[in-house]
């Protein structure tokens, strides 16, 4: 497989999982970039240039938009089609092309010794990427290969110290630094833009997955799987490990349930029926030896996997990897995944969910959903991209015929599954819906075929198929990666062939398919009936899955291990106890231990001397445009794209109104126009453009109470196109259509489910939320927009639709009616010269085209959240705790210094006794420069007040500092790599425009980065004395837990805090 595109409503970008994508990332500083539940869903199959997007890092927006200097990428640069050498440092080379969709040259060599193979691409990006990739198929959910991809990381032969992993995020300028694991495969990605920087990437995670500690030493597997804990002889015996508390969190989610429900039951025979993350019933049930020996099988060169990618001399990559691979022969290793035979007949499978206790008159809510696995066989190139198209076509936008009839239909909620994925050996099939009433569950999958057999007979418009092919090039053409890689997005969907010995040059080759797959059907063939009926519709291997509320489970699974526990401990002696209690102690302590300054020389950097001190700036011209509006352009090489944004000022806005304003944004692209359906203006906008999306966009600015508060959209298009992509935009803002009380229900009711399963899986984001409405006025808007008040207004905002419409409509009116004002409206625009020019003229038309009102109005809103501590109850069996306060009302004023020591806070002292100690999977804090907020924060944790007092012990922790030079060095680099981040042309103008919005000249930039650049051990000192004014009583605590937890707080301090159930 390894044809891919992304999809999801107008703006091609977003994802939702599906059950095959399951992956479980590393954890970065304890942030679950990688992939805690799963890789991001592609909509597969066809070849794709938007990578699967990292979940955010947790309190890592830090807004220093201000401060970055980027770097700027288009395409990677042309060179020359260089042969690769065909042997050299004991690698043989079996296959070279070039490949002329991504300007490079691809060799496929083979380690002579090991049979290792390596993927070598030679290009001008500067971008680069490393990875090693092991197949790591399971015989059980003990969770081995998740454990093992956080174990390796944590000392090795070379690297003998805990965390080499942690030392590169303090000193290393990397764009990548991560590790996820998949069902059937462990991925080791790095890349960065300093040469000599990811060479020290490569070699730490070359000794790593080769020679790791964990393998020697039980205490890291203790740590990083499962242990006992036990503070004394008497008290409770508990599980702990950050694995193990990662997965109790995603066991926790209604969603994860499900999609691992779906999978398990579409794979009843191979290895997919197993969890590779680890189910928390059975990972107590994992021995050392076996983690041992799963290393020793699968962790060999011979079964390795290795990529390169980007601008570095390809000859260094074979001496290097020859260096570390040369000591090892060939090893025998039998992980080829097995295919999953195809059933005769179809299945059901009810299954259960933990839910919280219902509201008088609530009606339990389902998951259903039926899903295929379409084939045994591979497929061909041809075959693939046809069901890629397919796949879009059916389900890619909100639009799309059979997404729009689950919508539609009002049996549920939301839409899950996503349709086809490709990430594993056989492609799956999956559609439902959740939130769904008990007399509805058989109508959805009745739905689902009918709609099927009805596309089966009449096909797709001919409007529908023109947008499609548009969006699909445009995606492959730009190859806009955000912030990811885009050498790790060619190295997943490469290897996503290769670790099933198929052919990995063929997911990265797609001009000739492409052009092959639109002259056939240019030609009229059908195409897509013969699919959906061979695929799908005659397919016996169908599996439905319902997934049923159950209030009692939670306690029933909390019970149930804590009965295991009681006889496990039931039947040890008091010596055993005492041994028992002993480790508990000595793994602390060595957890609690830093290496010594000696010791932490093992793990290389760069110098200070390796960094620019001056600023690079992105190019940024202003012009004022008659009627009040300004113009922003930036002249950036982008490959004849045009980048947009237009801003229209909320200032106008009455504060009742805000909470809908979300709804409204979604409102203009999805309700049609007064001369257009909804489902004509999708196309259009498919056929037009690259992508369009309308959202709120607010900031806190430092030094003013009133924050940034507008509608933005934001639009991308060839430059040719501009003119159409401005008439697209003024039509959804003058003329959208805002009456359709059907489509708005169903919004409101995906919003609402939307954030029930988030506050669930990712309660540490609400947390922040909750907090930062405490402390400004921005912080209260996104609270209103975005946080548990708004998932309030939500629930009863759907309860008003169905009752007063009429006034619901109206103040979607009134909403358009104080936006609409070209008096202080900013366009913003990307591109080279000539694309700006002509894109110029249209721009102006827009901007003519939208009323004239008066300028500067005064918000009528300037509210926080009383300042108080707030437990929000869910059913999980993990936490979510936060701590903040703001340091600007405490009298602290912004440093340069305050980055370095914020990110090393969360890297030291929160990684070592949040993550390490305490076992959760992440801790760490976040500073805003912008509005001085100061939070901390623990995800998927075990703890609520045992990790209250690890925040309040922080500033001690910072007085209490020694640090060498070299420490120093390390954290001063490690934060130029966040403030340098490498982004692509786009990202840069966005830049360009949120440091116009701020008010963040190139002078207060220099002067900020003068200011990292020359941090001292006074500043750390400066900086404790600051964040202890909002530690102990001076901050503020919201945890999300559950009630159970919350109870034991209010009980043991009845005053602490309130208590407020959400879910």
């Amino acid at each position: 497989m390894g044809f891919l595109l992304a999809r999801n409503g107008t703006m091609v970008s977003t994802r939702t999982t599906t059950p095959a994508t399951r992956a479980y990332g590393g954890a970065i500083a304890g942030k679950p970039v990688g992939m805690p539940m799963g890789m991001p869903h592609r909509s597969n199959l066809l070849p794709q240039s938007l990578t699967p997007v990292m979940r955010p890092m947790p309190g890592m927006s830090k807004q220093t938009a201000g401060l970055k200097v980027h770097a700027v990428a288009a395409a990677p640069a042309a060179r020359a089609a260089v042969p690769a050498v065909k042997h050299a440092h004991g690698f043989s080379l079996v296959r070279e092309q070039f490949v002329r969709e991504y300007d490079s040259m691809v060799a496929l060599y083979k380690h002579d010794k090991t049979g290792a193979e390596l993927i070598s691409v030679a290009n001008g990006d500067e971008n680069k990427t490393f990875g090693v990739v092991f197949r790591t198929p399971v015989e059980n959910s003990f969770g081995i290969p998740h454990i093992l991809e956080h174990s390796v990381l944590c000392g090795s032969r070379k690297y003998p110290i805990k965390e080499p992993f942690v030392e590169l995020m303090k000193g290393s300028l990397n764009t990548f630094l991560n590790a996820f694991t998949y069902p059937d495969r462990t991925c080791y990605p790095v890349a960065s833009t300093n040469t000599q920087d990811f060479y020290n990437l490569v070699d730490v995670y070359l000794d790593a997955v080769f020679h790791p500690r964990c393998i020697t030493d039980p205490k890291v597997f203790e740590q990083e799987g499962w242990h006992y804990e036990l503070d004394k002889p008497g008290e409770e015996v508990t599980y702990k490990g950050v694995v193990f508390n990662e997965m109790k969190g995603v066991y926790s989610s209604p969603d994860s349930v499900y999609y691992r429900v779906v999978q398990q039951s579409l794979f009843p025979d191979n290895t997919y029926r197993h969890d590779s993350g680890g189910d928390p019933v059975q990972i107590p049930g994992l021995k050392y030896p076996e983690f041992q020996e799963f290393h020793a099988k699968y962790y060999s060169a011979s079964n390795a996997r290795l990529w390169f990618y980007g601008d570095d001399d390809p000859l260094k990559r074979l001496e290097l990897l020859d260096k570390v691979l040369s000591e090892f022969g060939v090893v025998d290793v039998n992980s080829a995944v097995e295919t999953q035979p195809l059933m005769v007949e179809p299945r059901r499978v009810v299954h259960h969910y933990s839910a919280g206790d219902l509201e008088e008159g609530e009606v339990p809510k389902a998951y259903v959903g039926v899903s295929w696995v379409l084939t045994d066989k591979e497929l061909d190139t041809e075959t693939e991209l046809a069901l890629g198209f397919l796949d879009y076509l059916m389900l890619g936008t909100n639009a799309s015929p059979l997404r729009k009839a689950m919508n539609d239909s009002g049996l549920g909620a939301a839409v899950i599954g996503g349709g086809i994925d490709d990430e594993l050996k056989q492609p799956v099939f999956s559609l439902g819906l959740k939130g769904v009433d008990p007399e509805n569950i058989e109508k959805v999958e009745a739905l689902i075929m009918a709609k099927l057999e009805e596309l089966e007979k009449v096909g797709f418009s001919s409007t529908a198929v023109e947008a499609a092919i548009n969006s699909i090039e445009f995606s492959l053409r730009e190859n806009n990666t955000g912030s990811f890689p885009r050498g790790l997005s060619l190295m997943l969907r490469a290897v996503g062939a290769w670790i099933y010995d198929r052919d990995p040059f063929q997911p990265i080759q797609w001009e000739d398919a492409l052009n092959s797959f639109k002259a056939k059907l240019a030609s009229g063939s059908d195409v897509f009936g013969p699919l959906i009926r061979k695929y799908i519709l005659d397919n016996k291997h169908r599996v439905s899955v319902t997934l049923l509320p159950d209030a009692t489970l939670a306690k029933a699974v909390d019970s149930e291990e804590k009965g295991r526990l009681a006889s496990h401990v039931a039947g040890l002696s008091g010596d055993q106890l005492e041994k028992i209690a002993a480790e508990t102690a000595e793994l602390r302590l060595r957890q609690e231990t830093p290496d010594t300054p000696e010791a932490l020389k093992c793990v290389p950097t760069l110098q200070l001397t390796d960094l620019d001190p001056k600023i690079s700036t992105v190019p940024t011209d202003v012009t004022k445009i008659a009627g009040g509006s300004t113009l922003l352009t930036h002249d950036l090489f982008t490959n004849n794209i045009l980048y947009a944004e237009v801003l229209l000022d909320m200032g106008g806005l009455p504060g009742h109104l805000l909470p809908l304003v979300p709804l409204f944004c979604r409102s203009l692209t999805q309700m049609g126009t007064v001369s257009e359906s909804f489902v004509e203006l999708t196309e259009r906008i498919g056929r037009k453009t690259g992508g369009l999306s309308v959202s709120p966009f607010t900031s806190p600015v430092r030094g003013k109470t009133e924050p940034i508060a507008k509608i933005m959209v934001r639009g991308k298009a060839m430059g040719d196109k501009a003119g159409d992509m401005m008439q697209v935009v003024r039509d959804v803002l003058l003329t959208a259509k805002l009456d359709d009380r059907a489509r708005f229900t169903q919004m409101v009711a995906e919003t609402k489910a939307g954030m029930e399963s988030g506050v669930i899986s990712g309660g540490h984001s609400y947390a922040a939320r909750r907090l930062n409405a405490q402390q400004s006025v921005a912080g209260w808007m996104g609270e209103q927009m975005g946080g548990l008040e708004y998932l309030t207004f939500i629930r009863s905002l759907a309860k008003r639709v169905e009752s007063d419409w009429d006034s619901v409509k109206a103040d979607l009116e009134s909403i358009r009616k104080a936006l609409l004002n070209r008096n202080g409206a900013i366009v913003n625009l990307t591109g080279d010269t000539s694309t700006l020019a002509r894109a110029q003229p249209h721009v102006e038309e827009l901007l003519a085209s939208l009323p004239s009102g008066p300028s500067g109005l005064v918000m009528p809103w300037s509210a926080k959240l009383p300042a108080v501590n707030e437990a929000f109850t869910v059913p999980t069996q993990v936490s979510y705790v936060g701590k903040g306060g703001n340091l600007y009302a405490n009298g602290y004023k912004l440093h340069g210094s305050a980055y370095v020591i914020d990110k090393y806070l969360g890297n030291t002292w929160l990684w070592d006794r949040v993550r390490v100690s305490g076992g959760a999977y992440g801790g760490f804090c976040s500073f805003d420069p912008q509005s001085g907020s100061f939070l901390q924060l623990s995800y998927r944790d075990p703890n609520l007040m045992e990790t209250v007092a690890i925040y309040d012990g922080s500033a001690d922790y910072l007085r209490g500092l020694t640090l060498d030079k070299d420490e120093l060095t390390k954290a001063i680099i490690g934060t130029m790599g966040d403030i340098d981040a490498y982004q692509l042309p786009d990202a840069k103008g966005y830049t360009g425009l949120s440091r116009y919005l701020l008010g963040v000249s190139d002078n207060e930039r220099q002067a900020r980065r003068d200011e990292i650049l020359g941090t001292s051990t006074a500043d750390f000192k400066a900086f404790a004395d600051a964040i202890a004014t909002v530690s102990g009583d001076g901050g503020r605590v919201v945890a999300v837990t559950n009630a159970e937890k919350a109870k034991a707080v209010s009980d043991a301090k009845p005053d602490f805090w309130t208590v407020t159930k959400v879910v």
